[in-house]
């Protein structure tokens, strides 16, 4: 029998703050601890939850309840799960906080859009700041920062594995965690 706790780390950012870097890292330490987990990226449940679905602001939207929906399920299930998506409206992030109460553990994945650029492998920045595209976070569509995120992670600061370990440290903290055992 698992001693696991469902909660959801719904990491939030611009394209390109760290969000998957970090989750990665996450992963990585909580299976070495024996955690049982899901990640539900956005690119990924995009292509497989939301296919057809473009970026107008309804669509990203219903995107990102159909996120928050399955992270509920499974956290309400005693899942841990991580959502790394840009999810930049603060509306539908409250939503999803509401649906899920204490569950939701709100991280700011915080890095300016200078950064970002920077870091954009893909050329999405630029693609966006050509007109290629329409409706791009951070550029030609808003992000809404958190409030009041219960973790902010600054990524221009810290390394991923330092970001991942604050993470760690706060579920431990909460009691979502139990603290690592040291051999």
């Amino acid at each position: 029998m698992s001693d696991d706790k469902g909660y959801c780390l719904w990491f939030t950012g611009l394209s390109g703050a760290g969000k998957t870097t970090i989750t990665n890292q996450l992963v990585k330490e909580l299976l070495k601890r024996g955690s049982k987990l899901e990640v539900l990226d956005g690119d990924v449940v995009r292509e497989n939850l939301s296919k057809g679905l473009g970026f107008s602001k309804e669509d990203r939207d219903t995107n990102i309840r159909r996120i928050a929906f399955v992270a509920n399920l499974l956290s309400r299930n005693g899942v841990p799960v991580i959502t790394a998506a840009i999810s930049p409206y603060r509306e539908i992030r409250d939503e999803a906080r509401q649906m899920m109460g204490d569950r939701f553990i709100e991280i700011y994945v915080k890095a300016s859009v200078e950064t970002c650029e920077e870091r954009d492998v893909k050329g999405l920045y630029a693609k966006a700041r050509s007109g290629e595209i329409k409706e791009f976070t951070g550029v030609s569509d808003p992000y809404e920062e958190p409030v009041d995120p219960e973790i902010t992670v600054e990524t221009e600061q810290q390394s991923p594995e330092e970001s991942a370990q604050q993470i760690i440290g706060y579920l431990e903290k909460h009691g979502w965690l139990k603290p690592a055992v040291h051999a």
